[in-house]
Formats: C-alpha cells, sequence, structure tokens
C-alpha cells in the first residue's frame, strides 16, 4: 500500500493544479446537483417489521388519515371565563375554521363540540389532520395553518402549535463554527504556522462540502432521515481534519529532515497516508455495519457519514499532496511561535509520559480501570427512547403545546396509543369492540379511551387509548406490553383480533428493537477490528487489546450520557431539553463511530511502536519512542475530534446534542486515558510477546506494508546513490 500511495503522492504534488481543478469542479458540479435536484429530508423514524409499523401499513387504506402527519393546535387563555368565554369561544371558532380551510390540511375538529377543553376551562386542544404523509407537509403549509390562528391571537389567546408536523429534528444552529474555531486554534498551536494550520481545514471542508452535496442530492430521489446530514457533517469535519493532520505533520518531518517537498509529500502519503487509508477502512466498516440492526433510517444515516469519511479519505490523499505542492517550502511561514517539529534531543512531554507509564506499568492500568469502571457505572441504568414534543427546548413552540397539554389534560394526552380492532371473524363486529373497549379500559395504565371509530364494509375499528403516563415513561411502555398481551384472550372472547400502534406504540417498537441489535452489532464489529488490526500489525495481543480498550471507552461514555441525560447531572453546565431516556439510536450510533474513531489513534500510535521495535529497539524503549513520536499529533487530533462533536453540544436539538456528548466524550477517554494511558501500560507488560504472531498464519495473512518497511528498503539504496553524486536527483519512482 505504500509505495502506491507513494506514487500517488508525488504525481498529485507535480500535477497539483489538475488534481485541485478536479476537485473543485466535483465540489461546484455536486453542489449544483443538490440545488437543483436535491430533496428535503424526513423527521419519521419509520422500522419496516415492527408491529406499530406492519399495523399502520395494513390499515392505511382504510383509515388513511392514520398514515398522515398530524399535528396538535393548543388554545390558552387564563382570562375572566378562561377559554371557553365568548369572546375567546368565537375567536377560537373562527381559527379553527380558518386553519380547516388551509390547503393540504384535511380536517380539524372544533374542540368545543369534541369536550376537548381543559378541566379549568382555561385551554382547548384542537387535533389538524392532513391529507398527505409527515414528511410530504411543506414548510408552506406548516406556516399557513399558523397564520390561519391570528384570530385568536388577536383576542388575547396564547396559540401554541406541537404534534408530529412541528417537532422539527436534527437542526444545524451553528454551533459547529464553534468547533472549527477552536480546531483552527489547535492546528496553530500544533504546527505553529498559520499556512501549515490552514491546509487540514481547507481540504477538510472541500470533502465535507461535497460529501454534503452528496447526501442531499440523493434526497431528491430516496427517503434521507433528517439526522443523517447532520452525523455526515460532524463525522466529516471531524476525520477531515484529523487525516490532513496526521499528513501534513510527517511532511513538515520530512522536511525538516532536509527532504525536498515533493519528496517530502511523497513519503508522508505513503506512511502516514497508509494509516488514514486504513483507519478510514475501519471508520468506513463500522458505520456501513450499522446496517446490520434492521433499521432503514440507521443505514441511511451509517451511509451518509461513511460517504464523508470516503470523501475525507480520498480528499487526503490526493487533494492535500497537491496543496502541499502549492506551499512548497513555505509551509511555515506566518509562523506563530518557533517551528514545531526539530530535530534536537531535547526530551518531550510525551516522551516524558511513556517514561513514566513503561516504569509503572500496572499502577496506571490500575488506575485506568477503576476511572473507567466509575464513569461505567450509570450505563447499567441506560433507557431508550426516541424524542418527540417533550424533548424540545424550552420555549419553543412544540415544547410549549406539550407542556400545556401535559399540565391541563395529563400526560397521556402527548402519548395517544391506538388500538386497531379486525373484528371480521366476530359474529358481531360492533358488540366485538365494545367488548374490547371494556377490557381495555380496565387495564391499569389507561386513563380514558376516546370513541372508537368502526369502518363497516372491512370490520375493522380503531379504539384510541390515552395512558395515565407519558409517552417517555416506562408505565406507558409496559401498557404497550400489557395490552398485546391480552391479544389471544380476546381472540377467544370475541373472535377480534386486536394490534397496537400510534406514534407513540412505533417509537416503544423502534426503541425495543435498536436495543435488542446492540449485541450482534458490537459482535460484528469486534470481528472487524480483530480482523483488519491483526492484517495491520500481525499480532495476536494488540487487536485483543485494542478491542477491550474500545469496550471500555464505549461503556465509560454511555455511562456519562446517562449521568447527563437520562439522571440530569451537569443540568446547569449542559442545556438538556429533557432529562429522560437516551435516544434510541445513539448507542449503536456510538458505538459505530467511536470504533473507527478509537482505531484511528491505535493505528497512529501502535504503528509507530511497532517501527522502532521492528528496527531493533527494545519492547519497552519502542512504546516510549512511539508515543514521543505520536503523543503530539493524537493529542492534537483527539482535541480537534472533541471540539468539533463538542460543539454540537450546545445546540438545543433533542437528538443532534446527545450525539455529539457522547462522541466528544468518548473520543476524550478514548484517546487520553485508553490509548495514551492503558495502551502503553499494557504494551510494556506485555513485551515482546505483543508482537507474537503464529507462523501458520504468518504465511497466508497478506503483508499491507502500512509502516513503508517494503517501500524505505528501495528508496534507500537510491537516496545513497544520489548522496555519492550531489548531481543526481531524488529517486522519483519506486
Amino acid at each position: 500500500m505504500a509505495t502506491y500511495l507513494y506514487r500517488l503522492g508525488r504525481l498529485c504534488f507535480r500535477r497539483r493544479r489538475t488534481v485541485l481543478a478536479v476537485w473543485l469542479a466535483l465540489l461546484i458540479a455536486i453542489g449544483g446537483g443538490a440545488a437543483a435536484f436535491g430533496g428535503k429530508t424526513t423527521e419519521e423514524f419509520k422500522v419496516p417489521g415492527t408491529e406499530a409499523q406492519a399495523t399502520l401499513d395494513r390499515i392505511k387504506d382504510t383509515f388513511p388519515a392514520q398514515g398522515h402527519g398530524s399535528a396538535q393546535v393548543v388554545f390558552r387563555s387564563d382570562a375572566a371565563g378562561g377559554i371557553t368565554g365568548p369572546e375567546n369561544a368565537r375567536a377560537v371558532g373562527e381559527a379553527v375554521a380558518r386553519i380547516a380551510a388551509v390547503p393540504g390540511v384535511a380536517g380539524i375538529p372544533d374542540p368545543y363540540a369534541t369536550g376537548a377543553v381543559s378541566p379549568d376551562g382555561t385551554v382547548a386542544l384542537g387535533l389538524v389532520s392532513f391529507d398527505s404523509k409527515l414528511g410530504d407537509i411543506t414548510d408552506q403549509q406548516r406556516d399557513a395553518v399558523r397564520a390561519a390562528a391570528d384570530p385568536a391571537r388577536a383576542a388575547g389567546v396564547t396559540v401554541a402549535f406541537g404534534g408530529d408536523a412541528y417537532n422539527k429534528m436534527a437542526q444545524v444552529d451553528g454551533g459547529e463554527v464553534i468547533g472549527l474555531i477552536v480546531a483552527g486554534l489547535v492546528l496553530v498551536v500544533t504546527l505553529g504556522s498559520l499556512v501549515a494550520a490552514g491546509l487540514p481545514l481547507l481540504t477538510a471542508l472541500v470533502g465535507v462540502g461535497i460529501a454534503m452535496a452528496g447526501v442531499f442530492t440523493v434526497a431528491g430521489s430516496f427517503e434521507v432521515i433528517s439526522t443523517a446530514p447532520v452525523l455526515a457533517l460532524m463525522v466529516g469535519l471531524a476525520v477531515g481534519i484529523d487525516y490532513a493532520l496526521f499528513i501534513v505533520s510527517r511532511h513538515r518531518r520530512h522536511l525538516a529532515e532536509g527532504l525536498e517537498p515533493e519528496e517530502a509529500a511523497a513519503r508522508a502519503n505513503a506512511t502516514a497516508g497508509s494509516a488514514v487509508v486504513f483507519a478510514g477502512l475501519t471508520v468506513v466498516a463500522a458505520l456501513a455495519g450499522l446496517a446490520v440492526a434492521g433499521v432503514p433510517f440507521l443505514t441511511v444515516m451509517g451511509l451518509a457519514a461513511s460517504a464523508a469519511v470516503v470523501v475525507a479519505v480520498l480528499v487526503a490523499i490526493t487533494l492535500l499532496p497537491a496543496v502541499l505542492g502549492f506551499a512548497g517550502r513555505g509551509i511555515d511561514r506566518l509562523p506563530v511561535r518557533r517551528r514545531a517539529l526539530r530535530t534536537t534531543g531535547r526530551t518531550t512531554l510525551g516522551e516524558r509520559w511513556a517514561g513514566f507509564v513503561v516504569r509503572r506499568p500496572l499502577a496506571v492500568l490500575l488506575v485506568g480501570l477503576t476511572a473507567l469502571v466509575a464513569l461505567a457505572v450509570p450505563a447499567a441504568s441506560l433507557t431508550l427512547g426516541l424524542p418527540g414534543g417533550g424533548s424540545q427546548a424550552k420555549g419553543t413552540d412544540a415544547r410549549t403545546a406539550y407542556d400545556l397539554v401535559d399540565h391541563s389534560f395529563g400526560p397521556g394526552f402527548n402519548a395517544p396509543l391506538v388500538v386497531v380492532v379486525d373484528a371480521a371473524g366476530a359474529a358481531q363486529p360492533e358488540q366485538a369492540v365494545q367488548g374490547v373497549a371494556g377490557r381495555l379500559g380496565a387495564l391499569p395504565g389507561v386513563q380514558t379511551l376516546l370513541p372508537p371509530q368502526l369502518d363497516g364494509p372491512s370490520r375493522t375499528a380503531l379504539v384510541p387509548v390515552i395512558p395515565k403516563t407519558g409517552p417517555d415513561h416506562a408505565d406507558t411502555r409496559q401498557l404497550v406490553t400489557d395490552i398485546r398481551d391480552q391479544r389471544d384472550a380476546l381472540k377467544a372472547e370475541t373472535g377480534a383480533r386486536i394490534d397496537v400502534t400510534g406514534t407513540t406504540a412505533a417509537n416503544i417498537d423502534v426503541s425495543a428493537k435498536l436495543s435488542d441489535a446492540l449485541p450482534p452489532f458490537v459482535a460484528v464489529i469486534v470481528g472487524i477490528a480483530l480482523v483488519l488490526l491483526a492484517l495491520a500489525f500481525r499480532s495476536i495481543l494488540v487487536p485483543l487489546k485494542a478491542v477491550a480498550g474500545f469496550l471500555l471507552s464505549i461503556t465509560a461514555s454511555l455511562g456519562a450520557v446517562v449521568a447527563v441525560y437520562q439522571w440530569g447531572w451537569l443540568d446547569g453546565l449542559i442545556d438538556v431539553p429533557k432529562v429522560g431516556p437516551v435516544v434510541s439510536f445513539v448507542p449503536i450510533l456510538l458505538i459505530g463511530v467511536l470504533f473507527g474513531l478509537a482505531m484511528d489513534y491505535e493505528l497512529f500510535l501502535v504503528s509507530g511502536m511497532k517501527e522502532h521495535h521492528v528496527h531493533g529497539m527494545a519492547p519497552r524503549e519502542a512504546v516510549v519512542a512511539g508515543v514521543k513520536n505520536g503523543a503530539r499529533v493524537v493529542t492534537a487530533a483527539a482535541l480537534i475530534m472533541v471540539a468539533v462533536f463538542g460543539s454540537f453540544v450546545f445546540g438545543h436539538d433533542p437528538i443532534v446534542q446527545p450525539i455529539g456528548f457522547a462522541l466528544a466524550v468518548g473520543v476524550l477517554v478514548d484517546a487520553f486515558v485508553v490509548r495514551m494511558a492503558l495502551v502503553p501500560a499494557a504494551m510494556a507488560l506485555f513485551g515482546r510477546a505483543a508482537w507474537w504472531f503464529p507462523k501458520s498464519l504468518d504465511k497466508v495473512v497478506p503483508r499491507v506494508d502500512m509502516e513503508g518497511e517494503q517501500l524505505m528498503a528501495r528508496l534507500e539504496p537510491a537516496a545513497g546513490a544520489a548522496a555519492d553524486d550531489p548531481g543526481a536527483k531524488q529517486p522519483e519512482r519506486v
């Protein structure tokens, strides 16, 4: 691999204008495609095969409104007479009539006629039904419905809109700009030059721009969940900057050793570039492995982020060498301090830390493991759920509507269940439906039942069930289970079959499916890690140690997520919209993304240890040398990752915020505790056994030459000849 990347780096350096033109043309073409043909993303977390979704699909022709988008409109007045006063009632009635006349609205019942008025007479609730799916409702329709309520507002009535149509998720609010600024500062401090620091930022932005444009272009033909482009942006920025940093750092080291810029860029592409390709492959494999869960929207998220990583890798090994060609020896122009990479004998902080670890490996292991286990303890209480109106930031329209309904009608009105009664096998369908309703009403978790809707030709009825608890409550999940447990008994008594659907039931089913998918997904990830690391390091203990460290990082970061988002710790520091269950796909997403990033640091640190060991160093000396050479860059890379992911924590999106927090904590723990402390400690304890590889496997496992040993063996004779003949050029091809 190193040989091919060496040739590619040299070619891109020489043909830099062509390479730059190609990448800019791609950016313009794909960006234009997104503008011309791109579609909008969807907010629906649908999972085919779950009972709730299968039931909804089955009844969509009989009860089409069940498959369409809906919204709540909440009217409130604390004035004398409340919402039922003559003037307010007239204003609300006019607003309801105007909403019903908005194009795209199928209907909205009069809250006074249906009795949807709170017991204290201050709040009225209208349920807006649209005539299209949630993903097809336009912002113009939402705005028109809002404007139609102006008569009520003019009368002094508070109006708030909530429900599925107004629960906007996965919105990027500009916090990533803060992450870019912090990343830029880290690059400046690490590389010591504004020019050198600007190159990773420039190439990463080109790559993420192409990836994002590609995702939105695909959204024009396929259903793309709204979290997919946000995840692609988050991961694409982080790995794009990091991968470029690794190559630029190696390039500058070669320049400091006296190589010409072209040769330095080619060798950096061969060595650091090999690690980048390998690391990128691990990230892509992990993200694509999200398909194992069998959840379509999660698969789309994984593929979108994978595409961003692929683009980041291609940019790093092609566009970056070209940009290095433009920079030449001027890469250190505009210095902000003395040059960071100097070939002096001064002991670095990384070297001193590594020396401390290898002298006391057992103590470091025990302290590190104790800290990680303590951080992981809350993960045992992990509860999963999907966000709704109650997860929106306080003060938003959707959150106001949710809180008003919760306070005035009860939390269950925000978590309605729909029981579908198939009475085709019953002798008397109406009596069968009433019998089912009677049994359901007696369940302990039910607050009330709304009037059943019976379709005569199909002998199918809908029975709306209002729980006593909200959508995130464990009792609501238990109620869904209790209703389904009544299926056989009701079939025997009435001859009718029941199924549970609705948004709340669908979210519960999705969370359960994702929870069940975690063990097989972890097994797949572990298998991928063992194979890839065995290929990279030709070792048995190194892959096992890497996987153990990865699992520690995952459980520790999940523990932190539970403590903050489920238990409410740090609520004053992090503005969590609502404490409750963790977003159901955060754990599996965290595993997929963090696996690839953790393997990045493993590859960059341990490959340096192996390189020094291969060249004759004793095992512990090789550990110190590997950490010495890699600590500064890995530290900078980790800080950049934390900055990019952490910047999303300061937004108020109920999905993006916990994802950013989980990844920021995961990278922080993995880089600084696992890779920089536990890994060198374990390698010191392993000694020479760390590099043991069975001869039977050594014969069949291909050599990837990630450290560039074979390449250097070919370059050194040519370099020696050039040294003997001052007029000779440096080697141009291998």
